[in-house]
């Protein structure tokens, strides 16, 4: 069934859609219509938090399927702690990447694995260079894609999810493909994700649906690590507002008790 997207809490308004044609049938779509469903998500409301087993799988939907175009040029290897990664499994995921780093005592540039301390590696060198790779269209950075998009972390599992043959009517230029969730709904990006396109390590079955959570949920956390941190922040606050409220009351009535 189509459906208008709900305004999400603890976010910003996000624009009404109608539910994509990667969920059951429904009503045929207006060409150019972008649309896409508010999704259930573990770090949602006041109270939410990131399901970390979704984060290590969303890692490794972005390695396997996403870092050959898209880098995380905002994100530290040693971030990846907060996934529940240790030290050893860090460093072992940091350096199957090399880093251009120098210059040495000869003066020249010169690779070597990645640290821990850098940022992910970017697949391409610079903007020209991606731009070239892939027939004159830019790949975003991915970093803060969930909170740069209309709709956030919908918006991306719509996206991966949204790729269907176009309407009876419509056509679709060469090299581009047709998805429910992107403006316009014709986007140089080929689908990224198939059926058991990553082998998941915890033998979660890999649909095409799993993993654009699982990636959507992983990519959340990129834009806004802090993201639990702020709302036990925001939390605390609260109760300590609430208490303080209450002591006030009680010392107003002990202060007043003889007047009246």
């Amino acid at each position: 069934m189509i459906a208008r997207i709900k305004t999400l809490a603890a976010a910003t308004a996000v624009a009404s859609a109608l539910l994509g044609a990667a969920l059951p049938a429904g009503p045929a779509l207006a060409a150019g219509e972008a649309v896409f469903e508010a999704q259930d998500w573990s770090f949602s409301g006041v109270f939410g938090t990131f399901d970390r087993g979704a984060l290590q799988r969303g890692l490794q939907v972005y390695q396997n399927v996403c870092s050959s175009c898209h880098g995380l040029k905002f994100v530290a290897y040693r971030n990846l702690g907060q996934l529940g990664y240790n030290d050893d499994e860090i460093k072992a995921l940091a350096a199957e990447k090399l880093v251009m780093d120098g210059p040495n005592d000869e003066g020249e540039m010169f690779e070597r694995p990645a640290l821990p301390s850098d940022r992910f590696v970017s697949p391409f060198p610079n903007a020209a260079a991606a731009r070239v790779a892939n027939g004159g269209a830019y790949p975003p950075d991915l970093s803060l894609i969930v909170d740069a998009r209309a709709g956030g972390a919908d918006y991306i599992y719509g996206l991966l999810v949204g790729y269907t043959d176009p309407p009876e009517g419509v056509t679709i230029p060469d090299g581009m493909y047709y998805n429910t969730a992107f403006p316009g709904n014709q986007i140089a990006m080929p689908p990224p994700l198939y059926p058991d396109g990553v082998t998941y390590g915890d033998n979660t079955p890999a649909t095409v649906a799993q993993q654009a959570r699982d990636l959507a949920t992983f990519l959340a956390w990129a834009s806004e690590p802090n993201l639990e941190e702020r709302k036990r922040a925001g939390v605390m606050t609260i109760l300590f507002l609430l208490v303080l409220t209450g002591l006030l009351y009680a010392t107003k009535r002990k202060i007043w008790a003889d007047v009246h």
